[in-house]
């Protein structure tokens, strides 16, 4: 599954401006967390058509930079992040970005952005998320 994050300028009115040009374009967003650092504002997005999304985008002046993310889906009780995050540390695998995007009472579903997506991949096998 991919990402994309688009970067700006920190300003008053750029949520509304993607999401209209999102919404014109008939693309659907499925999943968005909004960060400011240092006067940048960070939109990262999940979407059906991640080229057409960023091709969008970039036409009318974002930066648009797309990453590989997982879906991980881990049981709702103490421990059980620990538990997957450990195995990523052991291996030298630093998590970029991790957002929760769906819960429910048994478990919670989290998006996962990793430095070695490969061999993260082959190492969450049993977290991840096949349902995307």
């Amino acid at each position: 599954m991919k990402q994309i994050t688009v970067v700006s300028d920190d300003k008053v009115g750029i949520l509304a401006d993607i999401s209209y040009i999102l919404g014109k374009a008939r693309i659907n967003i499925e999943s968005i967390s909004v960060q400011v650092h240092g006067g940048k504002g960070l939109v990262n997005l999940t979407v059906k058509d991640n080229e057409k999304a960023a091709r969008m985008l970039s036409s009318n002046g974002y930066e648009v930079l797309s990453s590989e993310i997982f879906l991980v889906r881990i049981k709702d009780t103490p421990g059980e992040m620990a538990r997957f995050t450990e195995l990523l540390k052991k291996e030298g695998i630093n998590i970029e970005s991790l957002h929760v995007v769906a819960r429910d009472e048994d478990f919670s579903v989290h998006s996962l952005k990793v430095d070695k997506p490969k061999k993260a991949k082959n190492l969450l096998g049993p977290f991840l998320d096949n349902t995307e």
